[in-house]
């Protein structure tokens, strides 16, 4: 018999860090909320017996070098509110740099991924070109997580053996965000991302 999502551990472990996470803010947060909510996050991450593999299995190998999933963990929670996800990616996995369109944190349970950050150096009024270059790299792992703000660019690189698995917290659900957007940094292109480059959520009480 499946767990009920009211009598779930996990689904209790969630809802009481999301409760957390909604009291460190009114309207956006800023980067210093963002770091309180970092931490939230990290505590349910030292809970790792919540999200076994054999609920959230990375993709099948035949998916790939670099495939993704992408798990909703409070669907109850619908369109208007913070959305929490479990991301698995097999190691080759890289992206375009892209923003969020809202704010972001990511705290990994377990394994790498590189992310770079990048800084705008046009002036952002021609909608379809940007000047990016790079700023910093950081890595996310098991203590080390970081945080957005909804401009802030990065891209990801997953390398090693092991796939991934990370919570993505976002201030929308990413399937509403309409202003996010991707960077050519071959071609200064600017492009919408959730039409070219993200695929639907698996949902997992």
């Amino acid at each position: 018999m499946s767990e009920s999502i009211s009598s779930s551990p996990r689904a209790e472990a969630v809802r009481a860090t999301l409760a957390a996470v909604r009291g460190e803010f009114t309207g956006t947060p800023d980067r210093a909320a963002l770091a309180r909510i970092a931490a939230l996050l990290e505590a349910l991450a030292q809970r790792p017996e919540l999200f076994p593999r054999d609920t959230f299995p990375p993709p099948a190998e035949s998916e790939g070098v670099g495939a993704s999933t992408r798990y909703r963990l409070n669907p109850e929670d619908g369109d208007a509110d913070i959305a929490l996800y479990l991301n698995s990616i097999n190691p080759g996995k890289t992206t375009v740099p892209h923003n969020h369109d809202t704010w972001a944190v990511i705290v990994a349970i377990e394994g790498n991924e590189v992310n770079r950050l990048y800084r705008r150096t046009d002036d952002g009024r021609d909608p379809a070109r940007a000047q990016l270059v790079l700023d910093h790299e950081f890595t996310v792992r098991p203590g080390q997580s970081i945080q957005f703000l909804a401009q802030d660019i990065h891209s990801i690189h997953v390398g090693g053996t092991r796939p991934t698995l990370h919570f993505h917290l976002y201030g929308r659900p990413l399937e509403t965000l309409t202003g996010r957007v991707g960077f050519d940094l071959a071609t200064g292109a600017v492009t919408n991302y959730n039409a070219t480059q993200m695929k639907p959520s698996q949902v997992v009480a």
